[in-house]
């Protein structure tokens, strides 16, 4: 039992190790910590924010032990879900959409779902489904959302809680924003509200980016990004309200920089992750970060959230490499860097690309 008889229900997270990486150092002109959230048990981040719900759920609900959690998301939410949920021993059903691939069904299945159903051709339709036909019906069901939540967003900021001291910079991804949310509170509760942060999107999937550039938020017609796991087509309304501090600045970048940016991880630190996670990495290399942040030094501490991700093969690595081996030629001043040396074509020129970020 914990204090005042609170039940002792453990973290379905771990704290992940804060590592300086020597290559990515060296191409970006500064020094760059790798946040391992590619460790977490189910293989992304997901685990902190969802697992933080799950606890709490666990934790307020009147008849914890018959609790039943449903996810309606075939990412990497949904492994999160039921990664979390299995490992505090309760049951976890998923929807997913049938344009999710077999995969990711596979993962969520391996994890220990209870039940995986597919249903409809999009995630609102499996979403609407599991809400109308499953929790409607369940009355200890508890809907698991995959970003726009509170208990989410404090679970994804402790992250920040393991910094042991304050960095220059945070780079991280955004999807719907839950990611984002937890590293802006969670900074700010640490007091470091003045630490830059980068906001990362591919094009196509740049729905935070739009709403910060047109004043509200936008719903995107459709998702055409291969960084499927960035796929919401609106970002939750505290993303939008956080996006708007003066230490964010948001930035896009296009799928084949997304592309390159995982295999180059793989090269430089034997680490593979979705394009979702290598949108964020590739900031690092070939002068893209010192655009963004001329102001920092060789010594300055810039740390970028590797956010993991499941729906990733060396299959879909080797095909990145060859379809976007176009991107490495916008090397500058990186060469002599493990993934420059092997990159495809022989590596890049002395000019840096122009045009290659949008910045807001």
């Amino acid at each position: 039992m914990g204090s005042m008889g609170e039940p002792d229900i453990p973290k379905p997270w771990i704290a992940t190790p804060l590592k300086e990486s020597s290559a990515l150092s060296k191409a970006a002109g500064c020094r760059i910590f790798l946040k391992l959230e590619n460790l977490q048990p189910s293989g992304s981040f997901k685990s902190r924010g969802i697992g933080h719900l799950i606890r709490q759920s666990l934790l307020t609900h009147p008849t914890p032990d018959q609790t039943h959690f449903y996810s309606s998301s075939g990412g990497n939410a949904g492994l999160a879900c039921v990664t979390a949920a299995r490992s505090l021993c309760r049951p976890a059903t998923v929807v997913v959409p049938f344009s999710t691939k077999p995969l990711m069904i596979a993962k969520i299945k391996t994890a220990g779902a209870h039940e995986v159903i597919q249903h409809g051709a999009s995630w609102a339709e499996a979403d609407k489904f599991l809400r109308e036909e499953l929790l409607a019906k369940d009355a200890n069901g508890v809907y698991v959302p995959p970003f726009d939540h509170e208990d989410v967003w404090e679970g994804a900021g402790t992250i920040i809680e393991e910094f042991n001291e304050k960095p220059d910079a945070v780079v991280c991804s955004v999807g719907g924003g839950g990611l984002f949310c937890g590293v802006q509170m969670g900074l700010e509760r640490r007091g470091w509200g003045d630490v830059n942060v980068l906001a990362v999107e591919t094009e196509g999937a740049e729905s935070l980016a739009t709403s910060l550039k047109k004043g509200e938020l936008v719903t995107l017609e459709k998702i055409t990004s291969i960084a499927t796991s960035l796929g919401a087509k609106r970002v939750a309304e505290k993303a939008f309200e956080l996006g708007q501090m003066k230490n964010v600045r948001s930035v896009v970048l296009s799928d084949a920089e997304a592309g390159m940016g995982c295999w180059r991880l793989a090269d430089d630190e034997r680490l593979i992750v979705e394009p979702a996670c290598g949108v964020s990495v590739a900031v690092c290399y070939d002068g893209r970060l010192k655009k963004l942040l001329p102001q920092l030094r060789e010594d300055s501490k810039v740390v970028v959230v590797v956010c993991g991700g499941s729906d990733i093969t060396l299959e879909t690595l080797c095909h990145f490499r060859k379809k976007y081996a176009e991107a490495e030629k916008m090397a500058t001043n990186d060469r002599g860097v493990p993934s420059t040396l092997s990159a495809p074509n022989g590596g890049g020129n002395d000019h840096p690309s122009e045009g290659c970020l949008r910045i807001l």
